[in-house]
């Protein structure tokens, strides 16, 4: 049940003054698509009638099963504080996709994948939040406007001015997301040179994956009224750490509201229920990873050294390890799963972990013993030797071990996982015939 109706829409339209009003969705890359309408046709807008043509977006429909509709979020409901021209703004919604009929949503589109998911869920008597942590890096910009890897500062974790040069562009960024319901519980320069994060209060699992579009949004757009170019590339530069998604996640009980995961008995803290879940991740992670982490660059933040986990480990203490249980018990008791990073989509990365998780519960899943040591002193005769497993090392393994996992598949439909993997090997064809300056520098003297 949505908190605001169509009526307490089209009164804050006309009090603020909105000219235009962004229909916006995700098509299955994670990239945000939107159209435009006047505020006239606002009201049409909320009725769910707006059509647009879905054969023109990627991993959508053929040309002959075009005729799509857009179903607006109510609650998703904002100004952007950016777009104020004279006295006039400009307003968003976020939409839900729907067949030609109207009536039936359209399984291609990532936010109707994560509600399927959150549905099961529900049934199983369970609520899904997420707090995700998003990195991401400031650039210059060259005397043309375009952006370039030139950094911006010599600062590092926690540091302000003057090392760290982006902290007025922070700050705008955190003001515009408040005006837009955020509520910005921290925001910092991250441990590498230019890198920054600004984290923002956990919430319902469909009103987060929205906020990390948004999230991206804003970021590249006060980046820019900055002279600035914002990237959220997991590794931009070699040799300095990465930028991430820390994704921390938590079931609730929907009867009473309590954490599932919490258990004061339990020697860590950790409830039956917690347990299973972790284990659950831990069984489709390989086959999660193409899309908690989708792009060839990917992978090369996914290394030993740079804080990035690569192998198959969870500890309640430990941050080398894939999967932690930060210190916080109660309500605050969650699972922090570390190999995610902003490139992601989403609706696709929450849906498949909330899915990975619910398995667990319900085929009563035993995860593996935590690893309470710094597993990137190991050698590889001693990872052997522990029996500890690793990440796929590149998209296309990643790729492979999504086909090789029935779950991927079952959890996403034949149409997100079909369109999205044949466009994970197309990139991954295009990167593999490509010719690299580090080549040129190694081999051309041969």
């Amino acid at each position: 049940m949505s908190k605001l109706t169509k009526e307490d829409i089209l009164r804050d339209a006309k009090e603020k003054n909105v000219e235009f009003v962004r229909l916006q969705f995700t098509d299955v890359f994670g990239l945000m698509k939107n159209v435009a309408v006047t505020v006239s046709q606002l009201e049409k807008a909320l009725d769910n009638d707006c059509m647009f043509d879905g054969s023109s977006i990627d991993g959508f429909v053929r040309i002959d099963e075009s005729d799509m509709y857009l179903h607006p979020d109510l609650d998703s409901w904002a100004i952007f504080p950016w777009r104020t021209f004279g006295g006039k703004t400009t307003g968003r919604l976020i939409c839900s996709v729907y067949m030609a009929d109207n009536k039936t949503p359209f399984m291609g589109d990532p936010k109707n994948v994560l509600d399927k998911v959150i549905k099961e869920a529900n049934e199983m008597g369970f609520g899904f939040n997420v707090g995700p942590e998003l990195e991401f890096f400031l650039f210059k910009r060259d005397e043309e406007g375009n952006p370039t890897t030139e950094l911006t500062d010599a600062g590092g974790y926690f540091d302000l001015n003057p090392n760290d040069a982006g902290e007025n562009c922070r700050r705008d960024i955190c003001l515009a997301l408040e005006d837009m319901g955020y509520e910005i519980e921290a925001s910092h320069h991250e441990v590498a040179e230019s890198q920054h994060e600004i984290d923002f209060r956990f919430d319902d699992v469909m009103t987060t994956a929205d906020r990390v579009m948004t999230f991206k949004h804003v970021v590249k757009t006060y980046a820019t009224k900055h002279g600035l170019h914002a990237t959220f590339m997991p590794k931009p530069i070699y040799g300095i750490n990465g930028s991430g998604m820390h994704t921390n996640m938590s079931l609730f009980r929907l009867e009473d509201g309590s954490n599932a995961f919490d258990d004061p008995s339990d020697e860590r803290g950790l409830s039956k229920t917690a347990y299973q879940f972790i284990a659950g991740i831990m069984k489709h992670i390989k086959g999660i990873a193409a899309f908690s982490n989708p792009t060839v660059n990917s992978y090369k933040r996914l290394v030993p050294g740079y804080e990035a986990p690569c192998y198959l480990t969870w500890s309640s203490s430990n941050r080398s390890v894939l999967v932690r249980i930060p210190a916080a018990r109660g309500k605050g008791t969650r699972v922090e799963l570390r190999c995610p990073d902003p490139t992601c989509n989403p609706y696709l990365e929450m849906a498949l972990c909330l899915a990975a998780g619910l398995d667990g519960i319900k085929k009563g899943m035993t995860p593996p013993e935590p690893v309470d040591y710094n597993v990137f002193d190991l050698t590889a005769e001693e990872l052997k030797k522990e029996k500890i497993d690793c990440l796929p090392g590149s998209l296309i393994e990643a790729v492979y071990a999504a086909e090789a996992d029935p779950f991927i598949k079952e959890t996403l439909g034949d149409h997100v996982f079909d369109a999205y993997i044949e466009g994970k090997k197309n990139e991954w064809d295009e990167y593999r015939t490509q010719v690299s300056q580090w080549e040129v520098n190694r081999y051309l003297k041969k």
